[in-house]
């Protein structure tokens, strides 16, 4: 799993507040405050994004506001790792036992192919406890011999590829949760904020940039907001087939 951004809030200079609060993962950051100044960047101060698609936001001279913001973009940026790890196995699950590529996240077609493949000697069934869901294989035989024996090792991969759909599941739907939260209480302060960052300015060249900042970040609000349901939604209809399969109502 790709790790987190790291935040930024160093320096007040104009140089710093263009960079985004959170850079991709493995950008270089200063070791020392000395080390804060940078080249400034080509682009300008309006949205932008990684090629990735993750959340950056700009400084609206408003240390809370700041703070909140930052929040809202390391949730994001962590649901969208989870969502793009939960597709990277479903995929691989897929591939592995040759369903359609249809680029779905469905499972129901590949625990049957599993159950094809590894039936004759193993019973294969989906359990869940929660939001938890493993694939079980209990051998059909019994004797000391088959006790003792592992799984065949393809079987093992699906078993490991299944716990990680799981996961991955969870936890966008945990995320998606929180960040409708953070999300709507920014969204629903607009007003509000865009008051207290005119008050913060000291000049009004200084306001103007603050305030073009907020929109930035309200535009980056509503892009994340859109998406995050997207993938809070797909990967709970993850859940639901999971819930089906094991024979258990979502």
């Amino acid at each position: 799993m790709a790790s987190l951004c790291c935040c930024c809030f160093s320096g007040e200079n104009a140089d710093d507040e263009r960079r985004p609060l959170f850079q991709p993962a493995g950008a270089t950051q200063p070791s020392t405050t000395g080390s804060a100044r940078q080249t400034r960047p080509s682009h300008t101060d309006t949205a932008t994004t990684t090629h990735s698609g993750r959340l950056q936001m700009r400084r609206v001279g408003l240390s809370e506001v700041d703070q909140r913001f930052s929040d809202v973009a390391e949730t994001f940026n962590e649901q969208r790792e989870h969502y793009e790890a939960l597709a990277r196995c479903v995929a691989h699950l897929r591939q592995s036992y040759g369903c359609n590529h249809d680029n779905t996240l469905l499972l129901s077609e590949c625990v049957k192919r599993i159950r094809d493949e590894h039936g004759r000697h193993y019973r294969i069934t989906l359990q869940i406890k929660g939001y938890d869901f493993s694939l079980s294989a209990v051998p059909l035989e019994s004797g000391e011999d088959w006790d003792n024996k592992p799984p065949p090792q393809r079987l093992q991969l699906a078993q490991d590829a299944l716990r990680g759909v799981s996961q991955a599941a969870k936890m966008t739907v945990s995320l998606g949760t929180k960040l409708q939260e953070l999300i709507g209480w920014l969204l629903r302060s607009e007003e509000r904020l865009a008051g207290q960052v005119a008050k913060v300015a000291l000049s009004y060249q200084e306001q103007q940039r603050l305030e073009g900042n907020l929109q930035v970040c309200l535009r980056e609000m509503r892009r994340g907001k859109e998406l995050s349901l997207g993938y809070k939604q797909r990967a709970g209809e993850v859940l639901n087939e999971a819930s089906q399969l094991a024979g258990v109502e979502p």
